[in-house]
């Protein structure tokens, strides 16, 4: 049975102040759970409602159903909550395709790019301080695992933008269209914040602008969503490479 301590320590995760302090994060539902489990990610504690993982036996708890609801940030919590050891940041690998997020705040969109960098390959994601913590519960619940095979760090994005040698493309609405652009098989690609987009100092580091052009007759949208917009990015610079 769960102390009323454990329930509170688990409940105060979903804050980054007690993420930083403790040095742990939290994964709920069986499938992002058994990809934290086959990963390096260091396991701390699993609390599942069905013996079903393959962990460690003095690290699983088998709780009820109203436990799991009382320690779930999910209005319908699957299964099994774990905590997990945040890693130490990683060097990024200045090689291939690498994406960089300015001040993106939604979790939601987070994760999504998480998600969208594991399926095309994307090995390292750079984020400014100001991004969205990736080990916020909603992020990490909608990566559905691909947090487990992305590099992300955490920089002072200028700084590394100044210290890089990689070309850097900015998606921005004066750029090239990205469809008839030629495009490279190295690069940092830089998306902004969901309302400001790229800010003005980091837009003093793009060496090229890039836009994806609208194709509606109106054109009264404003903006793509920043998730959106980083789909079609890979997609297009991935499509070069294999090209003939």
């Amino acid at each position: 049975m769960l102390s009323k301590n454990q329930i509170k320590l688990i409940k105060s995760l979903s804050q980054k102040k007690a993420r930083q302090q403790n040095g742990w994060f939290i994964v709920e539902g069986i499938k992002g759970i058994s990809e934290f489990l086959k990963s390096d990610y260091i396991l701390k504690n699993l609390y599942t409602t069905k013996p079903i993982f393959d962990a460690p036996q003095d690290l699983i708890s088998e709780i009820s159903e109203l436990e799991l609801k009382k320690i779930s940030g999910l209005k319908n919590p699957n299964t099994a909550l774990a905590i997990f050891e945040i890693p130490q940041q990683t060097a990024v690998q200045n090689t291939g395709l690498i994406v960089a997020l300015d001040d993106v705040r939604d979790p939601g969109n987070l994760g999504t790019i998480i998600r969208l960098c594991d399926w095309y390959g994307i090995k390292s994601l750079v984020c400014s301080l100001n991004t969205v913590d990736c080990y916020n519960p909603k992020v990490v619940q909608a990566t559905m695992g691909s947090l487990t095979r992305v590099n992300i760090q955490y920089v002072d994005l200028k700084h590394y933008l100044e210290s890089s040698n990689t070309e850097t493309f900015g998606t921005l609405l004066e750029g090239e269209n990205i469809y008839t652009a030629t495009l490279p098989e190295q690069g940092i690609i830089i998306l902004g914040n969901e309302a400001n987009g790229i800010s003005d100092a980091i837009e003093e580091m793009v060496n090229r602008k890039i836009t994806i052009p609208q194709f509606g007759t109106i054109k009264a949208t404003e903006s793509l969503n920043v998730a959106n917009a980083t789909a079609i990015l890979l997609s297009e610079f991935s499509r070069r490479t294999i090209e003939t």
